[in-house]
């Protein structure tokens, strides 16, 4: 293989549209996070590649806008955590604008008026958990090292193709004899990845703990992006998965990242775009061109068509085959598992230009041991969070929501001009489907009672909002293209892992469709900003060979 020189396009050979007129290697679906990661990896083996994605901006859900004159917002995602360190080095991010900046501390203020606070300083926290309860503490570094263990065992098949089992391909078959081994050398830790993927975090939690005010602060990531409650069966899993960052190989971590989370899209795009990859945006995509059952190019809704020996769709499962393919090309068993995959959203994201920060009355800065908190949790209990739930499981949005609060503009001074304050708000429930009205009826009192929730720790901040941007799962699905406003692009749902996701014989980044492939969300291992997806979806590409 030879590598481009440059992403530059011959204006002798390219449209109005900047898309050259020369056939492509591979063109790709959209210019999110995993779909310009797979087409980064693809340049850099020397493939020709073209990004095509219909906004104005890259990055699908990991993007930054200016919402309002010199305020620029991390619009859907907002915190880094799951992006791999293997992702970050082999793309040079940082080299491109990555940069990290960590957070090690977690405000979570209690109803009765006490505060818990969550330190990376194992000591710290065990001390925390202590003033709760005595028994909890001595139990915890226990619990932790359990939990880190469990993530280090599903760490390792994030990078696993999941074989079709049905298949007697040699390719096939040996992926499978693959996959056995690795299960094997789990050894006892194979029981417990069982425990996670059946049980609640309600139950999971209840083995281990006794204070309830402890279990609702460690039950909270199970709800991240999950239209589930603590004690819904498969819950304890989503907790899991918001552990699969890695911080071993010197890269990753948690945090904000400087620029907001565009900046990750862009540092990727760089990456391709020094490898001779090429991005156009504004460019829809009308429908995937099929001919002979082999996906040949794409036809934009502009009329231009762009052929490729590969096409690749980062649009999630649903967007892809019931969408952008025509349904007369799909066998009918395959269709009936995309059209059954779960993509029920309850997630809520609220940006907000602030002219005075949160004034938290439970926060002691001495105790603390830091002048601000700008991470919290509003999720005073494991009741509370289930009781969210049950609003939004008989299509009401949450009477009293849970919520994350995050000041990154605290750290990042690029985001806002001196004196005003970005504030990102996410949590749950907020049904994509309501019982009673809708959004455009129900999205202001909607508002008012996150903000009002919100204010019962923070009695400022109804005063202090200079703007607001109010997002729902139908505006997520419009404006970032995730059907049913599903972060993940589908449930993570024991049903739709690994082998399954998102169709069963077809969780392998393939499709039915000769030279059609998947590489965002929907597939293995899911959702997050953390790059997998499109990491496999190239490797397996390549392996096809152009």
């Amino acid at each position: 293989m030879t590598s481009a020189s440059s992403s530059t396009i011959d204006a002798n050979k390219a449209g109005a549209d900047g898309i050259g007129q020369d056939a492509y290697d591979a063109v790709i679906i959209g210019a999110g996070h995993n779909g310009l990661i797979c087409a980064a990896y693809l340049a850099k083996a020397g493939w020709k590649v073209l990004v095509v994605e219909r906004r104005h901006v890259i990055g699908g859900a990991a993007v930054t806008e200016e919402l309002w004159p010199g305020i620029r917002v991390s619009v859907a995602s907002y915190m880094m955590s799951l992006l791999q360190p293997r992702i970050i080095q082999d793309l040079e991010l940082a080299k491109y604008g990555y940069k990290l900046l960590p957070n090690d501390f977690l405000f979570t203020p209690l109803e009765n008026g006490d505060a818990i606070y969550y330190h990376d300083d194992l000591k710290r926290t065990c001390e925390e958990i202590a003033r709760f309860s005595k028994r909890d503490a001595e139990v915890f570094p226990a619990y932790d090292k359990h939990l880190q263990e469990a993530a280090k065992a599903f760490r390792q098949f994030l990078w696993t193709t999941p074989p079709n089992l049905s298949s007697y391909k040699l390719r096939d078959l040996k992926d499978t004899l693959d996959l056995l081994m690795q299960v094997r050398r789990l050894g006892d830790h194979v029981y417990r990845l069982a425990d996670f993927l059946t049980l609640s975090v309600s139950d999971y939690l209840d083995r281990w703990f006794t204070s309830d005010a402890i279990k609702g602060v460690l039950s909270y990531y199970s709800g991240i992006g999950n239209f589930a409650g603590p004690r819904t069966p498969g819950s304890a899993y989503v907790q899991l998965h918001h552990l699969m960052g890695d911080t071993s190989q010197g890269a990753g971590g948690w945090g904000f990242i400087q620029g907001g989370m565009g900046a990750v899209s862009n540092a990727i795009a760089s990456s391709l775009r020094a490898n001779g990859g090429s991005i156009a945006t504004d460019v829809p995509v009308k429908r995937v061109l099929v001919s002979g059952n082999r996906a040949v190019g794409v036809e934009l809704e502009n009329g231009r068509v762009i052929k490729a020996k590969k096409v690749i769709s980062n649009a999630d499962a649903k967007a892809t085959f019931l969408r952008l393919v025509d349904a007369r090309e799909l066998p009918d068993d395959f269709l009936e598992d995309i059209r059954n995959y779960k993509t029920k959203s309850s997630t809520f994201k609220i940006n907000l230009a602030m002219r005075e920060l949160p004034q938290y009355t439970a926060f002691d800065a001495n105790r603390a041991g830091r002048a601000y908190p700008t991470y919290m949790h509003v999720a005073p209990s494991l009741d509370y969070l289930e009781r969210a739930y049950d609003d939004a499981k008989y299509g009401r949005p949450s009477e009293k929501p849970y919520m994350t609060v995050v000041a990154p503009s605290v750290f990042d001074k690029t985001l806002a001009p001196e004196g005003t304050y970005v504030i990102n708000i996410f949590g749950g429930h907020a049904p994509y489907h309501l019982r009673d009205g809708d959004w455009e009826t129900e999205r202001e009192p909607f508002y008012q009672r996150v903000i009002d929730t919100w204010a019962d720790y923070a009695p400022n901040v109804k005063d202090a909002i200079i703007h607001a941007q109010v997002l729902v799962p139908p505006d997520l699905e419009r404006i970032i293209g995730l059907t049913g406003g599903n972060i993940f692009q589908g449930d993570l749902s024991l049903d739709q892992l690994f082998i399954l996701r998102p169709a069963a014989k077809y969780a392998n980044y393939r499709s039915p469709i000769e030279g059609l492939y998947t590489c965002g969300s929907s597939n293995h291992p899911g959702g997050g900003v953390m790059g997998v997806a499109g990491y496999n979806a190239a490797r397996e590409i390549m392996r096809d060979g152009r």
